[in-house]
């Protein structure tokens, strides 16, 4: 299937500016063209721009992104760089939601206390 940057902007809900952005800067493979020069993202720019705003919902870096879409469009090869740069991505996804458990945790408390005064 293709899409053009409106529908996938649409259907991310990514702006058109982003979606331009991340294609400059090499976060997504270049995406090919139409006869008129319009962006047509197939199915793999889909796949790429999906796991892209997964990464950065983790709170990856723009930086970071770029490098593993660059170690990935160098193949196999890169394998265990990028395993590396994702490990190191689930740590820090790990520590997020302990965090947050924590601070679920204490909002729970405080709730306990305003419910026993209602």
């Amino acid at each position: 299937m293709k899409y053009s940057i409106g529908q996938v902007a649409e259907e991310t809900g990514l702006s058109i500016h982003t979606l331009r952005y991340y294609e400059k800067e090499g976060i997504l493979p270049p995406i090919k063209r139409d006869e008129f020069g319009a962006r047509v993202f197939d199915e793999e720019a889909m796949e790429w721009l999906t796991f892209a705003c997964c990464l950065r919902d983790t709170g990856m870096t723009i930086e970071e992104m770029k490098g593993f879409s660059q170690l990935t469009l160098q193949g196999d090869k890169t394998i265990p760089e990028r395993v590396k740069l994702l490990n190191r991505q689930k740590e820090r996804v790990a520590n997020q939601v302990k965090q947050l458990m924590k601070n679920m945790s204490m909002i729970e408390q405080k709730l306990e206390i305003y419910r026993e005064k209602l």
